[in-house]
């Protein structure tokens, strides 16, 4: 009786609706990977034209109901290629799927737990992939292989010294005491980029002097232990529009590091061997001493001259760099396993860097709604960094250098250095001492995906993450008692120096994640989640003095004392964040997180920075009729992000101290500040996205304005307290800046393609406000140049002492408006940087190479100072300095030594080919096992091209985590290197 209901009821339909049964097809079908024939799960399938649409399921199925045939389908999904198919039969569809490099590249990410296509983005965000990363040359280190790579940064290495040490700003200063460094996520870990002191100042003295920072020991900071050969891709949220899903760490930009994982075929292995030469950048020379010159300074007649600074940096070293990784994936497991050797002998003797790094990821898909993925990454590393920089007791390499004559002789006789009479031997300081750092840290962390829900138009999912890192590292000096300043029965009698810090970083997040797809074009991105993020370091360092003889070990000593400095953290709050687009013709974002932390005065205050973005592809929509404009797409960002304040800002610290013989604590000079509270930064971004021509050319111009309060400044306290200095929140300054990207191919045939990148960028700094007396910061004196923090002015600029003696009462009051003793001298911040990649395919040949220029940004060189107090300076006897033609340049640099600093505040801008390399790649079938064999030459810092008067502009007395990054003191010499590849894939 059923069966005839529904017959007669078909047979009615028919009659009454013809059009209706006979229009409609039900179209199925299958998403594949072209390449290895995997599934492509959760594929857009769209019927052209209409906003009738679907999506794949986990098994790459789809059905699709259409009125009628034939008809056209499209077929899109993030890193693949899109499709668009005409269907004329109702017959099983198999969609294959080709991967897209520059899809790939178009991945960004948005949210805590989300990603988009680049072509939606309505924030400027820096993407670097693997190839330009590492692609090249071989890296020593993360920290290098970012420079010159994106827009909107100003990177510089520290020194030359073995083993890392880079200053990284991004989109100008950010802070006047803070931390300057962005924070870096690897793998969705929270990973620590500290660098932690020595302990050398005992020997040094270097923070005797006008400057009592303890950043002067020349350390490495950590994120130099990532292998580069392990990332897929880094991206670069430069702004606080990008960064503030970030929160309070995220006032210097975010920099996501995403490690490499298996792709779906065959297994896949490879094998790499790189031999390089490093040797010095370029060397100074001696000054071309006249008889009477060296008489004037103490020196013998017709004597035999020694050029130290050859016998230490003028070296030829051979590097190796050996690769190993294998990886694969099926339909339900990935793997990914690399394992990189590295040993980088330094200029000096006795220095270097040597680092193993073992990588396992794994994915797992254990059903169409669990999935797993984790991490796990070991490095062991050794880095000997010489004694370099600056110290008050002629002791560092360096600094004796600069007071070592040519004519005395250094050189050992039956193992014996003589004295030296700069107060140290330079060839025995590099001979015995030890200046050593070891790290062994492991980095992990698991992913899962919870999916809880899955129709035709939305899908809910769990995404539950932790990260884990930890490392310790083991720092050793060592200055034996036989070192000839050591010979004093006053002195230290040797010393020796050993340091642990124990680090360990943990972070847990949860969240729900929604995604509906209207079939009015509109969709919708919803997530919602809380995180915990605990950091916890301990630093313990020793120091021994007076040892017995030869012993190092701290037992064997006179004097052992002990500096204990643990640094406890923890953070949490919760991030909601909306993404609305409709049809990809326009796509907005709003979003807030919220944070609170044991580093504010308020430990349980929640700090909120909201964000919000809007950004419209004007040719998506139906009336754009421009074919040769692919792409054009304005956008507009605001975003808020913030610092925390340092650790002992809210404590009123403690020194220990004798008393009456008795054990006890005295207040140190800080007063704890219980309402202290993060800085916060607000920022307004514009831009516009074009392309032309098929995308073979286009263009990203950003410009912004950033604005941070709440800056953390010292403040004078009244002394009578029994403290002299208060940390407040307690200014304001701003950065404005353009950005420029322009992308090119500028030829596409079967055999050549060439690409071609530029990246062109400034920024200029202002404080707005100050709630304090303006003040001077950076560097050792006034009379040297430092920084000068002021209100109305730029936040880098240089200012320093004059004599008023040489200046008109008008010249004065001009240069000098507000009667503060100080002129401007110059300024930190660079004109503006731009950067050039070359891309050039020829058959079997492969040539790239990246140009780099910065346009000015000053220096405070006080190398040259200390070469011109001894009289050794290269640049000695030359002249064109003194105005008035009568002294030559050392004469006149040192006759303005610490009155006038102008003469030691230098243009340090650059031209430098970053890196180059020239591949070729073997026939296929050469070898039998081989799929793929490229030989080849690579190099970095070939060519360096400026006027300052060193080894480098790119150099840090001070570290990397300071304002004052633009000081020189005596650094370890830059090096260059030449590269030669062997590469196998099997």
């Amino acid at each position: 009786m059923k069966q005839i209901s529904l017959d007669y009821f078909k047979v009615v339909l028919f009659l009454l609706f013809p059009s209706l049964l006979l229009s409609q097809e039900v179209l199925e079908g299958r998403t594949i990977n072209d390449d290895t024939g995997a599934i492509v799960p959760f594929v857009n399938v769209i019927e052209k034209g209409t906003n009738n649409g679907t999506t794949s399921d986990f098994e790459g199925n789809f059905t699709i109901t259409v009125e009628s045939l034939p008809t056209t389908l499209v077929f899109s999904y993030l890193g693949f290629e899109t499709q668009e198919i005409n269907v004329t039969e109702n017959s099983p569809l198999t969609v294959r799927f080709k991967e897209s490099a520059a899809a790939l590249d178009e991945v960004i990410v948005t949210g805590l737990a989300s990603s988009t296509k680049r072509a939606n983005a309505a924030n400027a965000v820096a993407s670097i992939s693997a190839n330009e990363l590492t692609g090249v040359t071989v890296q020593s280190g993360m920290d290098a292989a970012l420079s010159g790579k994106f827009n909107g940064a100003e990177i510089k290495a520290n020194s030359g010294a073995p083993g890392g040490g880079i200053s990284m700003r991004l989109r100008g200063v950010t802070s006047i005491f803070g931390d300057q460094q962005p924070l870096f996520i690897v793998d969705g870990v929270y990973v620590d980029n500290s660098s932690i002191s020595l302990g050398n100042n005992i020997v040094s003295q270097a923070a005797g002097g006008g400057n009592p920072s303890n950043t002067q020991d020349d350390a490495s900071n950590r994120i130099a232990d990532i292998d580069p050969e392990d990332i897929a891709n880094v991206e670069i949220l430069k702004g606080a529009s990008a960064a503030a899903i970030y929160g309070s760490r995220a006032a210097g930009g975010v920099v996501i590091i995403t490690t490499k994982r298996g792709k779906r075929g065959d297994p896949r292995t490879n094998f790499s061997q790189v031999i390089g030469l490093r040797s010095p950048t370029q060397l100074l020379g001696l000054r071309d001493y006249t008889q009477e010159q060296i008489t004037a300074l103490g020196g013998p007649n017709n004597p035999t001259l020694t050029d130290y600074e050859a016998e230490l940096f003028d070296n030829t070293v051979v590097s190796t760099t050996t690769r190993f990784s294998t990886s694969g994936a099926n339909e339900r497991t990935d793997y990914f396993f690399g394992a990189t050797h590295r040993d980088e002998p330094g200029l000096v003797e006795n220095t270097g860097y040597k680092k193993s790094s073992v990588r396992l990821n794994i994915g797992q898909r254990f059903n169409d709604w669990l999935d797993l993925y984790v991490t796990t990454n070991y490095i062991n590393s050794q880095s000997d960094r010489g004694f370099f920089n600056n110290g008050n007791a002629n002791r560092t390499v360096g600094y004796a250098l600069a007071f070592t004559y040519p004519w005395e002789d250094l050189f050992p006789v039956d193992g014996v250095y003589p004295q030296g009479g700069a107060g140290s031997n330079v060839l025995e300081t590099v001979a015995l001492t030890t200046n050593r750092e070891e790290v062994n840290r492991f980095i992990g962390s698991a992913k899962t995906n919870i999916r809880l829900l899955a129709t035709e138009i939305q899908d809910l999912k769990i995404v539950l993450e932790g990260g884990f890192d930890q490392y310790t590292l083991r720092t050793t000096s060592i200055f034996p008692s036989g070192l000839t300043y050591f010979r004093d029965p006053t002195s230290l009698g040797g010393v020796s120096i050993s340091g642990t810090t124990v680090n360990t970083n943990y972070n847990l997040s949860a969240f729900l994640v929604h995604n509906l797809n209207l079939k009015n074009g509109l969709s919708f991105t919803t997530q919602a989640g809380s995180f915990l993020q605990d950091f916890d370091r301990n630093t313990v360092i020793t120091v021994a003095t007076g040892l017995n003889g030869s012993q190092t070990n701290l037992g064997q000593s006179t004097n052992v004392s002990t500096q204990q400095i643990i640094q406890p953290q923890r953070d949490k709050g919760f991030f909601v964040q909306e993404e609305i687009n409709f049809d990809d013709k326009i796509i907005g974002t709003i979003g807030v997180r919220g944070d609170k932390s044991t580093n504010n005065g308020d430990a349980n205050e929640m700090n909120y920075y909201p964000k919000a973005n809007l950004a419209v592809n004007l040719h998506e929509f139906d009336f754009w009729t421009l074919d040769a404009i692919t792409a054009l797409k304005p956008r507009i960002a605001y975003g808020e992000a913030g610092r925390f304040p340092n650790f002992n800002d809210r404590f009123s610290l403690m020194n220990a101290q004798f008393i009456d013989g008795s054990s006890g604590l005295s207040p140190a000079n800080l007063r704890g500040n219980p309402e202290i509270g993060p800085e916060r930064q607000t920022e307004l971004e514009y831009g516009l996205d074009l392309s032309l021509f098929q995308n073979r050319i286009s263009l990203e111009a950003s410009v912004y304005n950033k604005k941070v309060k709440d800056l953390l400044i010292q403040s004078q306290f009244p002394t009578s307290s029994g403290f002299t200095t208060l940390v407040v929140n307690g200014g304001e300054l701003e950065n404005r800046g353009v950005e420029l990207g322009l992308n090119t191919v500028i030829m596409e045939k079967e055999d050549f393609y060439w690409h071609a990148a530029f990246k062109w960028w400034k920024n200029k700094s202002e404080v707005t406000s100050l709630d304090v007396p303006a003040f001077t910061n950076g560097g050792f004196a006034a009379s040297l140049g430092q920084f000068f923090i002021q209100e109305g002015k730029s936040a880098t600029q240089i200012i320093g002492t004059y004599n008023p003696d040489d200046y008109t009462a008008e010249e004065i009051a001009q240069r000098d408006p507000e009667g503060d003793g100080f002129f401007v001298y110059g300024n930190a911040e660079p004109d503006f940087q731009m950067s050039w990649y070359n891309e050039i395919n020829f058959k079997n040949f492969d040539f790239t190479f990246l140009w780099h220029w910065k346009k000015g940004g000053d220096n405070i060189n006080l190398s040259t100072l200390l070469y011109d107090l001894a009289g050794t300076t290269w640049d000695y006897n030359d002249t064109g300095l003194d105005p008035n033609g009568q002294l030559t340049n050392g004469q006149y640099r040192a006759s303005q030594a610490f009155v006038n600093p102008d003469p030691y505040i230098e243009d340090a801008g650059y031209l430098k080919l970053r890196e180059v390399g020239l591949f070729y790649s073997l026939p296929n079938g050469l070898i039998k096992y081989a799929d793929n064999i490229k030989v080849g030459v690579s190099g970095r810092n070939l060519i360096n091209i400026f006027d300052y008067n060193s080894y480098d502009p790119e150099v840090s007395n001070f570290g990397n985590n300071v304002l004052a990054n633009n000081v020189e003191v005596t650094p370890y010499p830059a090096s260059k290197f030449v590269n030669f590849h062997l590469n196998v894939n099997f």
